[in-house]
């Protein structure tokens, strides 16, 4: 592994970016009311990433991105470069059949202990996903898209996943933007029980209840987990037979949970009912990101973890304690971009735990994608 100085993501997606909320940091365009409103899509809010719903959201946000810089210019293929075999994989292929485009993903989580492979998997007829266990074989990707008769210029369009793989390289620096998360979800939750915070039940709970099997229940949304663990910290439920009670069926969704909670909040310390009160209103509001003093805190400890260390750290420590640029996605989209392909970045963060309050912005804070950090790479 190598340093190669230090970047931002705004140095190859300028502010071509949307988070979870789908609201572009280019105001030029437009949110998803007025995606949902040009589509005319009934309902209301942002469907989760592998719906199809979002896919057709984003197909068009690409459209509208497309013709800002490049208007005679339409999409002809797709790009994706992401980091996990489910959500990226279905993802992309759901957001090139909205567009009717052919495409290719590379979807990597780097495995150092294995020995070095790609696997070429078609999606259908004119889709397939490289599926890798190094990010450097991101360099022989544009050899493999020449193979399958997609070149990339205007007609491009190129979908980069923000957090672990732009930054937190999965399998190589993912584990730092964890542990992040895990001190805001701590550091939270001590601040609203005080003296009385448990936690070593609520780091049980959450190291259990984190798991890929108890994703149906909490939808892998990181607020309704952190709830979750509150609860069970707080005393309300017991972990086991809350856990007992999801196995078996008879909890089965998390506004199940909520209503109980509702039902027993006069039990609750007060802190933790203030905040009970405010998460049950928001969900039942359709707002997906509904625990915001938990997220609040996630932004200030990605910062805390960006471009912090010394300029003579050891490339293993950055790996180890700071989030860094993966260098071999920067490199490619770089050079992707001066092909005059269109770049757009999204993540599945909330917004709230990527750009700062307006409070934290009359500070100085930035968003997470314009603060400068160490770019590692091989």
């Amino acid at each position: 592994m190598k340093r190669y100085g230090r970047s931002t993501v705004s140095e190859f997606l300028g502010d071509s970016i949307a988070y979870r909320g789908l609201k572009p940091i280019d105001t030029r365009l437009p949110g998803v009311t007025e995606l949902r409103a040009s589509l005319r899509m009934p309902g209301q809010g942002v469907p989760r990433k592998t719906a199809p719903e979002y896919a057709q959201l984003v197909s068009q946000l690409l459209r509208r991105a497309r013709a800002l810089d490049v208007p005679n210019a339409e999409i002809n293929s797709l790009i994706f470069i992401g980091d996990t075999r489910l959500n990226d994989a279905t993802a992309f292929s759901n957001i090139c059949a909205a567009g009717d485009w052919p495409g290719v993903a590379f979807i990597c989580a780097e495995k150092p202990d294995e020995p070095t492979y790609h696997e070429i998997l078609p999606v259908e007829a004119n889709r397939l996903v490289v599926y890798a266990n190094r990010w450097e074989l991101l360099r022989n990707f544009n050899a493999q898209l020449a193979e399958h008769a997609i070149n990339i210029d205007e007609h491009t369009a190129i979908i980069l996943d923000l957090d672990k793989t732009c930054i937190g390289a999965r399998g190589r620096n993912d584990q730092v933007i964890d542990q992040a998360r895990v001190d805001a979800a701590f550091t939270t939750v001590r601040a609203l029980v005080g003296d009385d915070f448990n936690a070593t039940a609520f780091q049980k709970a959450y190291t259990l209840l984190n798991q890929p099997e108890f994703h149906p229940f909490t939808t892998d949304n990181q607020d309704y987990l952190v709830y979750l663990c509150l609860m069970i910290s707080a005393g309300l439920y017991a972990q086991d037979q809350l856990v007992e009670e999801i196995r078996a069926g008879r909890l089965f969704r998390f506004d199940q949970l909520l209503s109980e909670v509702e039902r027993q909040a006069a039990q609750l310390p007060a802190g933790v009912r203030e905040i009970h009160r405010d998460v049950y209103a928001r969900t039942r509001a359709g707002d997906p990101t509904p625990f915001k003093a938990f997220r609040a805190n996630e932004y200030r400890e990605m910062v805390a973890r960006l471009g912090q260390m010394d300029a003579e750290s050891p490339v293993v420590n950055l790996l180890a304690q700071e989030i860094v640029i993966t260098q071999e996605v920067r490199e490619c989209a770089l050079d992707w971009r001066l092909r005059g392909a269109l770049l757009f970045g999204l993540s599945d963060k909330p917004d709230e735990a990527s750009i700062p309050s307006a409070a934290l912005a009359s500070q100085g804070f930035l968003p997470i994608h314009r603060m400068e950090t160490d770019v590692v790479g091989v």
